[in-house]
């Protein structure tokens, strides 16, 4: 029998993972026979503004981002959502998608050895060098906290032998993700033919953030990387609402010309857990915009 921890979390999941919609309303209803549920459940529905105790509906703040959605990280409800399903480029926040390959079909603490095209990534990279090994945990680790291109590309190598291979099972852990509408074609996000939407990008980000591998190398707010000379270095975290607040822990940054700036942030305080992506946003308030609109969900 499944233990019941277990079950609300497939529950959760089995809610969220509603397909990619042309239309943002929701299904009216949600067959979960098979899982040993009432056979249809409602899913919860969108919503632009909740209400408040005392006055009616507080609308909720505006963003600069071109796509956002907010939901909640326990149940996957959608509780804000802006252009949800456009597609476009999302940068680094896809490595998520990496990050839940290697999480959950790799040994974490076996070595990668370095390859030359590991190491030609740019423009952000920790400068490992060929021939070095290191744990994936370690390249997760800085690929998570600072978006470390090459960490990526020897991840992906390392996984399938060639980063076209990887890309497809890049695509297969999207579509079990329920993220209908994205392909990939890199484990890094640079600039080429692929796109994802704010809402495939929540289906990823909500099943991240049920790894415990991930969620702990996502909340880290520094990370100390040991280089195979046994030199040292500290790397600061992309995400900068790390910094500002205990409440904010981990989720992913990402930032090209053609994507624009991209977060996905997650929060956690007082029982309430929240999940937010932003894409096409403009630097510096994506992390401004991040603290308005989840101190606006909190106190409602």
């Amino acid at each position: 029998m499944m233990p019941k921890k277990d079950f609300a979390v497939f529950v959760a999941m089995a809610l969220f993972l509603s397909g990619c919609a042309t239309d943002p309303a929701p299904m009216t209803s949600l067959s979960l026979a098979s899982a040993g549920a009432p056979s249809e459940i409602a899913p919860p529905k969108p919503a632009t503004l909740w209400p408040s105790g005392t006055s009616g509906a507080i609308p909720a703040p505006s963003i600069k981002a071109a796509s956002a959605i907010l939901i909640d990280a326990r149940t996957g409800e959608t509780l804000y959502q802006k252009n949800a399903d456009e597609p476009r480029q999302v940068a680094s926040t896809q490595k998520l998608v990496t990050a839940l390959i290697v999480a959950e079909q790799d040994p974490l603490d076996e070595p990668v050895k370095v390859s030359r095209p590991d190491t030609s990534v740019e423009p952000t990279k920790v400068g490992i060098r060929a021939g070095e090994s290191y744990t994936r945990r370690q390249l997760l680790s800085a690929m998570l906290v600072h978006s470390a291109n090459d960490c990526a590309a020897a991840l992906a190598r390392a996984h399938s032998g060639s980063l076209e291979e990887f890309s497809g099972e890049m695509n297969r852990l999207a579509m079990r993700c329920g993220a209908t509408c994205s392909h990939f074609v890199n484990p890094h996000g640079l600039p080429a033919q692929q796109h994802s939407t704010a809402r495939d990008m929540a289906r990823i980000a909500f099943r991240a953030y049920h790894n415990a591998d991930l969620r702990e190398a996502m909340a880290l707010r520094s990370y100390c990387f040991r280089y195979a000379n046994g030199r040292l270095c500290n790397l600061a975290p992309t995400n900068k609402l790390l910094e500002r607040s205990p409440f904010f822990n981990g989720m992913k940054t990402g930032y090209t010309e053609a994507a624009g700036k991209c977060l996905i942030s997650s929060y956690s305080r007082g029982g309430r857990e929240l999940i937010l992506v932003q894409l096409g946003s403009h630097a510096p308030v994506v992390f401004d915009d991040a603290q308005r609109v989840i101190a606006w969900a909190d106190r409602n």
